[in-house]
């Protein structure tokens, strides 16, 4: 008796998570096909964000030629400054700001509209006992913000490619 409700209990969760649009974290990486996408210039961290989603759905072609859709980065930076202090004069806490300013255009060289720059920005406390660790941890949010900047990307590529006319 005490099984058949734990087992219904289960299905039932299952259930619920599945319908409220839950999703692993980096899951939804390879639910676009971009098909063949071409990025100029850009970090090699961003190429590398967009090479891994591309994998499943897509390709990063080496030349705008083999290209559908063409990324050129036209301004693209990752900085880190101090957001507090400690009485030592030693950072307690940091904030990383990625910005990345870029055009989206099709096969045939035409703008797929004007794109907002994307900015992102992620704050972390820097603990002077684990110096280490705290180093591992500003490499995890700058592949995040990488990751989420190349999200973002994708998802006006999409966007652009319903709105402009075949």
């Amino acid at each position: 008796m005490v099984f058949k409700l734990l087992r219904n209990y289960i299905v039932i969760l299952a259930l619920l998570l599945t319908a409220c649009g839950f999703h692993l974290r980096g899951s939804g990486q390879a639910d676009f096909s971009l098909g063949k996408l071409y990025l100029d210039g850009g970090s090699g961290q961003l190429r590398e964000q967009f090479t891994k989603a591309l994998k499943a759905s897509g390709d990063l072609v080496n030349s705008p030629e083999q290209a559908n859709v063409v990324v050129k980065v036209l301004d693209e930076y990752l900085q880190r400054r101090v957001l507090s202090t400690s009485a030592r004069g030693k950072a307690n806490e940091y904030e990383l700001v990625y910005f990345l300013k870029y055009e989206i255009s099709d096969a045939k060289h035409r703008a797929l509209g004007e794109q907002p720059p994307i900015e992102i920005r992620r704050s972390y406390f820097n603990d002077q006992q684990d110096i280490i660790a705290k180093d591992g941890e500003e490499q995890v949010i700058r592949g995040e913000m990488y990751q989420q900047a190349m999200r973002s990307v994708s998802d006006r590529i999409r966007f652009s490619q319903k709105q402009s006319p075949k």
